[in-house]
């Protein structure tokens, strides 16, 4: 069985549906609802009987947002940190597996592409927590690493941004310069599903997970308004010292394992565009050919 801590959230949802096609899955959030709830803030209270021996425990739960982590430094670190490790503590102790999702800022500035055997030089408050959390588990046979850049679907946070500014006319202000090797939700999903049924196959502790190209947000913005959003305004702005002091400017992630994984090299952010926005709006009459 796959379980996955954070079910209700962006990385999370798309996880446990994708996981739920192919066997038997198990998820958790905050508040409960339609999954059983497991908080960060009281990981004592979460039933563990629910895991059991061989179960995979995907942890993509907590406080994401680097400059909440930067604002809030002990708030995020009971959940990112203390939270977080009793609960990976008190899965392995059940005989489960742990899958944890990290972030590539672990690595710290990068200008140069680099794969797994980069050291770490992790830059922000989100960032330090995450290493701080893989480090405590680097030891545990059934603890594995994902370190993932940022995530590209329809509905991730930058996307739905621009595709909201284009809908309204409005001009799009974008970050620059601000370099990722973004990667497909479902390269993500996919990955991580073959990870766990290969658990065995992939000696590495810690695999990175990133797009087969390191691209600018100005990059990516320009692509969306070339394949699906015509009439997308592009204003490059600088975010200050105060935005990069909390995340790196440049980090050039290379994901050789993450091919592996999929049997084929990461979609391009082309490939990935297209895919998305054909999914969730077809073409017809009103809307452009995409390229």
């Amino acid at each position: 069985m796959i379980a996955v801590v954070g079910a209700s959230g962006y990385l999370g949802g798309a996880l446990h549906e994708a996981a739920k096609r192919c066997g038997p899955v198990l998820g958790t959030s905050r508040t409960g609802g339609p999954f059983l709830r497991l908080s960060l803030d009281e990981p004592e209270r979460f039933r563990y009987e629910a895991i059991r021996k061989g179960d995979t425990v995907c942890v993509t739960a907590g406080i994401s947002s680097p400059d909440v982590c930067s604002r809030e430094p002990e708030r995020a670190r009971r959940v990112n940190v203390e939270g977080t490790s009793a609960v990976i503590s008190n899965v392995l102790a059940t005989g489960a597996r742990v899958i944890f999702f990290s972030t590539d800022a672990v690595y710290g500035e990068r200008e140069d592409e680099f794969d797994e055997s980069a050291s770490c030089r992790p830059k922000g408050e989100y960032a330090v927590m995450k290493r701080e959390v893989e480090s405590l588990f680097a030891g545990e046979e059934n603890f594995k690493t994902i370190r993932l850049s940022l995530v590209f679907s329809y509905h991730d946070r930058f996307t739905t941004y621009v595709r909201g500014c284009a809908k309204r006319k409005e001009g799009a202000e974008i970050f620059h310069p601000f370099i990722r090797s973004v990667v497909y939700l479902g390269d993500v999903t996919q990955g991580t599903i073959a990870l766990a049924r290969r658990w065995r196959d992939v000696p590495r502790k810690a695999i990175n997970f990133g797009g087969p190209a390191a691209v600018t947000r100005i990059e990516f913005a320009e692509l969306l308004r070339e394949t699906a959003l015509s009439n997308l305004r592009i204003r490059a702005t600088d975010p200050g010292c105060g935005f990069f002091g909390s995340r790196p400017r440049s980090i050039r992630m290379k994901s050789p394992v993450l091919a592996s994984l999929l049997g084929r090299p990461p979609r391009s952010l082309r490939d990935a565009v297209r895919m998305e926005f054909d999914r969730a709006d077809p073409p017809g009459p009103a809307r452009p050919r995409l390229a």
